[in-house]
């Protein structure tokens, strides 16, 4: 049978945030029956955007990560509720019954990923329900997707095999794999935002001039491995990213034609720019 699920390519997140504004249209001072009741006008993010800084100045990168219910096959909110208040559809869409879970604050706290929000008012948890009235009504996908102008958001559903295939061949994974909930919110490029980049410049005197150095090789070693190299760009600029946060100690070469070469050693904790490089020349 096929199923839904969500892809969200954090490269092209730009904290519009007209996901987030579709949402809050759809559920501020609306009830869908069975589905949702009223989101709260305060308070409430049921599609939030995280934000992440990684480096420093000037060669900073920012990613965007939007957040909202995983609906995901083996939910512990689910398992959290009483009375069948949360529901897993024959279509994979996770739903908490606005009725029968008043007062049942445990479904909220139940979450890993603090995507169920508690209404004070109505004594009831709510989440992101996928928009599963309007897809109920022939929508071919949430609200979310539709309104987002960057195309971050992809609604797909599809048989679970082939869900299988399309993750294996982009890349997707899952937010929190260590909650081990089999989410079907998958993310694109998720690197951006939980891995850590190295940045820095290069530059050598020219004729006099301090000038960048377009075309250097830099190597970035752990424990005399290679890890990765590239080439500085027309700035003199270079970046490597997927590296592990708290790794520990990393060695950093660069050499280019006509300059003698330079090796630094810093420890990785959190993203890093080194600055500017200075090759003497050779």
């Amino acid at each position: 049978m096929k199923k839904w699920n969500l892809i969200i390519d954090v490269a092209e997140c730009t904290n519009c945030n007209l996901c987030t504004l579709a949402t809050q249209d759809e559920y501020v001072g609306n009830q869908w029956p069975g589905i949702a009741a009223e989101m709260p006008k305060h308070g409430h993010r049921w599609i939030d955007i995280k934000r992440k800084e990684r480096g420093q100045p000037p060669l900073v990168d920012v990613a965007y990560l939007p957040v909202m219910c995983q609906h995901c096959d083996d939910a512990p909110c689910i398992k959290a509720a009483e009375n069948g208040a949360v529901t897993k559809r024959d279509d994979g869409i996770v739903i908490i019954d606005p009725e029968k879970s008043v007062g049942q604050k445990q479904i909220m706290e139940a979450c890993p990923y603090g995507v169920v929000f508690w209404n004070e008012e109505l004594n009831i948890p709510q989440a992101w329900p996928f928009d599963a009235h309007l897809l109920d009504a022939g929508w071919d996908e949430p609200r979310a997707a539709t309104a987002c102008p960057t195309g971050a958001f992809r609604a797909l559903k599809v048989e679970d095999s082939e869900m299988r295939r399309i993750r294996a061949e982009e890349g997707l994974q899952e937010l929190q794999p260590e909650a081990a909930t089999k989410p079907r919110v998958f993310y694109k490029n998720l690197h951006r935002f939980t891995k850590c980049v190295v940045a820095g410049s290069v530059a050598g005197e020219i004729s006099g001039v301090e000038e960048c150095l377009h075309g250097a090789t830099v190597t970035l070693l752990k424990d005399d491995d290679v890890v990765a190299r590239c080439e500085t760009d027309a700035f003199g600029d270079f970046r490597i990213d997927r590296l592990d946060p708290a790794s520990g100690g990393y060695t950093v070469k660069v050499a280019h034609d006509g300059f003698h070469g330079h090796t630094m050693e810093f420890e990785l904790d959190d993203s890093i720019t080194l600055g500017t490089i200075r090759l003497s020349p050779g």
